[in-house]
């Protein structure tokens, strides 16, 4: 292909049929691995979701066990959703691109077996930890010291990893996947070092090296961006890879998609204050937050477009191919959350939206559809390549997924985004006498149809995910694990 483009895969090599020297085969192993957990944590995850959806409509759905009350499984939720789900994901996706446009084996692969056995103990001391009650209360941030070093470790040998396979490769260039991939790695590092400063008081306590409002900036500089690189730069280092290989065409604009990357990973980093509107912060650096937010827009768009036009001439291929659907769409949603996003950055809008439902439905419009339908949409590309299947056990089985996806994402963001401009309106509403018109008690009242609304919602997109599992399950049952060839001359493109 051109410039910019993914070439064709060599077929599949069974090494039970054909025995090759490791040196000359990828690394599948923990690609493999870390596939079947994205499916396995995504189940996890996304039923914590639904319970303590539930528990918001029917409180004593907690039972008066402190460990299943909602402010210890909602952190549990979304570390389970973001770090475990999201987090497999990413591991799976970038070890299998690097391998595939660089030509060359993973780098170390004993450290990268490391990453995934050390991932999956982040997340099982997660699992434990938070419904005890053992957090550090930033959000995103919960885990403790110990496993803090943990994640470190884990993430040091990730880079490793990561960059080694980059410097050995037979390719001249680095395609703008791996850009986006490598930008998500190194950010999330300095991420996690500077959020995660604190000074340990017990095995299982420590207090924040922050105090005050520099505290709040701290988080949501790191919270923010936690969203702009672990939830947005992976998942398009996946966009970029898995739409132009399932649509068998190269990407729409390469010269873009490096204009894309540049203005996105400068642009994100400064907009983690409109977290903070009509708090303490300085109103300069609220402002700030808000132009960078607004800016943002830019750039994130014109991602969404260039991946949006690599579908030019080849729209019908929509109708027969379930994997394309969960792709594209996911891109309409990361268009639709990245416009969201900055308008809520605005201060007359956020004056209306924060605090409010309307929050939860933008951030689920990006999780759900922009990062779950990826993600998803990239395991079912990859699963019967790495098992030798020429294809998915049952692709009406993926069209049901994506529709039982699409249908829950929309029950669960419409009823947020109403419930959300119902909230602010009826917090806002004064009397001419100039009280409040409604109690808060009241707003709640109203929003309990939205909740239920919601939670049908989360009960299909966690029924979807059921449904791939199965299919996953089937697709892999009795099969024996494939390690692709490395190509012996490598091409200018991978």
């Amino acid at each position: 292909m051109g410039a910019g483009g993914l070439p064709q895969e060599k077929p599949f090599t069974d090494r039970s049929e054909t025995r090759m020297e490791d040196t000359k085969t990828y690394n599948y192993t923990v690609v493999r691995q870390f596939a079947l957990m994205t499916v396995v944590w995504g189940i996890v995850g996304m039923l914590v979701g639904v319970l303590i959806a539930a528990q918001l409509r029917w409180p004593e759905l907690n039972f008066d066990i402190p460990w299943l009350s909602y402010g210890r499984l909602r952190p549990l939720h979304t570390n389970a959703v973001i770090f475990a789900f999201g987090g497999s994901a990413l591991f799976a996706t970038s070890y299998y691109v690097v391998q595939r446009t660089c030509h060359v084996r993973l780098f170390a692969g004993g450290l990268a077996a490391f990453t995934f056995w050390g991932w999956q103990a982040v997340i099982v001391l997660a699992a434990i930890t938070l419904p005890l009650g053992i957090t550090s209360g930033k959000e995103y941030g919960e885990l403790e010291w110990p496993i803090d070093i943990l994640i470190t470790l884990v993430w040091v040998s990730y880079a490793v990893v990561f960059f080694g396979t980059i410097a050995k490769r037979k390719t001249p260039h680095i395609y703008v996947a791996n850009w986006f991939f490598g930008a998500f790695i190194l950010t999330v590092a300095l991420l996690h070092l500077v959020e995660s400063a604190a000074v340990p008081v017990t095995l299982w306590k420590s207090y924040s090296a922050y105090a005050g409002v520099q505290d709040a900036m701290v988080q949501w500089w790191y919270g923010h961006n936690a969203v702009g690189f672990f939830l947005t730069a992976g998942f398009l280092g996946m966009m970029y890879y898995f739409i132009p290989k399932q649509v068998g065409r190269p990407v729409y604009s390469y010269r873009l998609s490096v204009v894309h990357f540049w203005s996105l990973i400068f642009t994100y980093m400064w907009a983690g204050p409109h977290h903070l509107h009509y708090t303490a912060l300085p109103d300069w650096a609220q402002s700030l937050g808000m132009v960078f937010s607004l800016i943002l827009l830019a750039p994130s768009w014109g991602g969404m477009i260039n991946g949006m036009m690599t579908m030019s001439g080849a729209w019908h291929k929509l109708r027969q191919d379930p994997i394309l659907k969960f792709l594209v769409v996911s891109l309409s949603f990361y268009g639709m959350s990245t416009f969201e996003g900055p308008m809520m950055s605005i201060k007359t809008v956020n004056a209306l939206s924060h605090y409010t439902d309307w929050t939860i439905g933008h951030v689920h419009s990006g999780a759900l559809g922009w990062v779950g339908l990826v993600s998803m949409g990239s395991i079912y590309y990859l699963i019967p390549r790495l098992y030798g299947r020429s294809a998915m056990y049952s692709v009406p089985l993926i069209n049901m997924h994506f529709w039982m996806a699409t249908i829950g994402i929309v029950l669960y963001i419409a009823a947020m985004w109403i419930a959300g401009v119902m909230q602010g309106l009826m917090w806002r509403a004064v009397g001419t006498d100039g009280t409040l018109t409604y109690t808060f008690v009241e707003s709640v009242k109203a929003t309990y149809p939205f909740y239920t609304i919601r939670l049908l919602g989360g009960v299909l997109y966690l029924a979807g995910m059921l449904v791939m599992a199965y299919n996953v399950l089937r697709t892999i049952a009795g099969q024996t694990t494939v390690n692709a060839p490395i190509p012996a001359v490598a091409a200018a493109h991978a």
